[in-house]
C-alpha cells in the first residue's frame, strides 16, 4: 500500500490533528480550577477555537498548489479546489458555533462535558469531509454515517431535558431509516451497474428501466431526510425545538449545507445519464415547490422561535436545492454562494436566540415584544441577519437567492423560479412578524437589559459582516466560479 496517498487528503489530517490534540487537551487538563481561575470551559473553549482557526487558514482555499484535483485509494476519495472551498465554509460555521458555544458550556451542568462538545462536533465535521470527497459509495455512506451518529449525540446533548432526549431518539431513528432507503437505492444501483464509482456508473446503467428509477428515487429519499425537504421534513421541528439552541443552529446550517453539495455532486457524475438526468430534474422540481410551500405557511403559525426557524430551514433548503436544477456550472457556484451567505445569516440569528434564552429562558415570539427598548444592539443586528434571510436588498441574501434563481432559469426552470418568487415574498411576511415583535409590539415584561459574553460578540461580528459586506463585495462568488463544474 502506498501510503503517500495520505498526503492527498490534507483537509482531513489537519482536522484529525485538531480533534486529537483536543483529546489529549481535555484528558490531561481535566482538573478543577481553583479560586480566581478561569474555568476549564473557557481554557478548552480557547483551545479548540484556536486549533480550529488555524486549521481554517491552513485550509482556507485552493492555494500552495493545490488547484487541481487529487486522489487516494483507488480514486474512492477526490478532492477538488471547489471541495476545500466548501469544507472551508463548514469550518467557518463550525467556528462560529464554537464561539456561540462557549457561555452556554459555562454552564455548571455543562462543564463536566465540554471536551465532549467539541470533539463530538469536529467528528461530524470529519464525515462532511469524507462525503464531499467521496467518489464511491462506500466512501460517501461511511462518511453520512460518521456525520450523522455524532449528531444524534449533539441533539441529545442535554440529558437531564426530556426535550433533548426526545428529540436525540426522533433524530437518530429517522436517520437510521434515511439511511435504510439509501442504502437500498444503492444496493439496487450497485445490482444494475455492478460497481460503486460514481463516474463510472452512468456509462454503465442500461437506459431508463423502471429498477434505475426506484434506486435513484430511494437516494434522493434518503438525501431528502438529511437536507430535510418536504415530505421527509417530519422530524425537523421536533427536533429542532428539543435540540440546545447551539445544535439546532448547526443543524440547520453545516450539515444541510455540507448534504446539499454532496447531492449535486452525485447527482453530475452518477446520473447524469441523459434518460436519468431528465428524471431526477423532475423529481427534484415537486420536492423544491413542496419544501418552499409547505415550508412557508407552516412557519407563518410558529410561536417557538426554534421551531419558526426549523421551518425558515425547510424553505432554505428549497432554496438550496433549486440551485442543483440541472446540474450546471452555474448552479454549483450559486449553491455554495448561497451557502456561505445562509450560513453566516441563520447562524447570526441563532446566535441571538441563543445568548436571550441563556440570559432570560425565553424562546418564544413573543417574548420578543419590546427587544429593541431593553437591547436595542441585539434587536437591529437580528434585523440585519432576518433581511438578509428574506432576501432584502442591499444585504448579501438578496444577491444569494439572485444567483441561484438566476442559475435555475438559464437551466429552462421558468415557472420553478416563479414560484420560488412568490415564495420569498411570503417569507418575507413571517420574519417581519420578528422585526415587528420587537420594534412595534409593547410587553409587560420584556427581556431585561444585559450584555453578552466576548465570544457571542466576535461571532455576531463575524455574522454581521459576512451579511453586509458580501452583498457589497462580488469577489467571493466571483472566486467561487472560478472552480466551479457541471455536468
Amino acid at each position: 500500500m502506498d501510503y503517500s496517498q495520505f498526503l492527498n487528503m490534507r483537509e482531513e489530517l489537519s482536522l484529525l490533528a485538531v480533534i486529537l490534540l483536543i483529546f489529549v487537551f481535555d484528558l490531561f487538563m481535566s482538573k478543577e480550577p481553583k479560586d480566581g481561575e478561569p474555568a476549564q470551559g473557557s481554557k478548552i473553549g480557547v483551545v479548540a477555537c484556536v486549533l480550529l482557526g488555524l486549521h481554517t487558514l491552513l485550509n482556507l482555499v485552493p492555494c500552495m498548489g493545490r488547484e487541481v484535483e487529487v486522489s487516494a485509494f483507488g480514486a474512492m476519495y477526490v478532492n477538488t479546489p471547489m471541495m476545500t472551498i466548501v469544507k472551508s465554509i463548514l469550518n467557518v460555521g463550525t467556528l462560529i458555533c464554537f464561539l456561540m458555544a462557549n457561555g452556554w458550556l459555562q454552564r455548571q451542568e455543562n462543564r463536566v462535558k465540554q471536551g465532549e462538545f467539541y470533539l463530538i462536533t469536529l467528528f461530524t465535521v470529519l464525515g462532511m469531509y469524507f462525503m464531499i470527497s467521496s467518489n464511491h459509495f462506500l466512501m460517501f455512506f461511511i462518511g453520512l454515517e460518521l456525520a450523522s451518529v455524532p449528531l444524534a449525540a449533539l441533539v441529545s446533548y442535554d440529558k437531564w431535558r426530556y426535550e433533548s432526549a426526545e428529540a436525540g431518539a426522533k433524530f437518530i431513528l429517522l436517520a437510521l431509516f434515511s439511511s435504510a432507503l439509501l442504502l437500498y437505492g444503492v444496493s439496487m444501483i450497485y445490482g444494475l451497474t455492478g460497481t460503486l464509482y460514481f463516474t463510472e456508473i452512468g456509462a454503465l446503467l442500461s437506459g431508463n428501466t423502471l429498477l434505475a428509477v426506484l434506486a435513484l428515487a430511494l437516494f434522493i429519499a434518503g438525501m431528502g431526510f438529511k437536507i430535510s425537504l418536504v415530505p421527509f421534513h417530519l422530524w425537523t421541528a421536533d427536533t429542532y425545538e428539543g435540540a440546545p439552541t447551539i445544535v439546532t443552529g448547526y443543524l440547520s446550517v453545516v450539515s444541510k449545507g455540507a448534504a446539499a453539495f454532496v447531492l449535486m455532486t452525485v447527482l453530475m457524475k452518477a446520473f447524469a445519464d441523459t434518460s436519468l438526468s431528465g428524471d431526477w430534474n423532475v423529481g427534484l422540481f415537486w420536492l423544491i415547490v413542496a419544501s418552499i410551500t409547505v415550508a412557508n405557511i407552516f412557519a407563518i403559525q410558529q410561536k417557538n422561535l426554534k421551531r419558526f426557524m426549523a421551518f425558515s430551514a425547510i424553505s432554505q433548503a428549497g432554496y438550496l436545492v433549486l440551485a442543483v436544477m440541472g446540474g450546471t456550472a452555474q448552479g454549483m457556484t450559486a449553491l455554495v454562494y448561497y451557502l456561505l451567505i445562509y450560513m453566516v445569516a441563520d447562524l447570526g440569528v441563532f446566535a441571538i436566540l441563543n445568548v436571550v434564552e441563556q440570559r432570560s429562558g425565553k424562546i418564544c415570539m413573543d417574548d420578543y415584544n419590546g427587544l429593541y427598548e431593553t437591547n436595542p444592539k441585539l434587536a437591529f443586528l437580528m434585523t440585519l441577519c432576518l433581511f438578509s434571510l428574506a432576501g432584502i436588498p442591499p444585504f448579501a441574501g438578496m444577491f444569494s437567492k439572485f444567483f441561484v434563481f438566476m442559475a435555475a432559469f438559464n437551466a429552462g426552470y421558468e415557472w420553478l423560479v416563479l414560484i420560488a418568487l412568490v415564495n420569498t415574498v411570503i417569507s418575507l411576511y413571517y420574519y417581519l412578524l420578528i422585526v415587528k415583535a420587537m420594534y412595534i409590539n409593547k410587553s409587560e415584561n420584556p427581556v431585561a437589559p444585559f450584555r453578552s459574553d466576548a465570544a457571542t460578540r466576535l461571532a455576531l461580528f463575524i455574522c454581521v459582516a459576512g451579511v453586509v459586506l458580501a452583498g457589497i463585495v462580488g469577489v467571493a462568488y466571483t472566486y467561487i466560479d472560478t472552480f466551479a463544474y457541471g455536468m
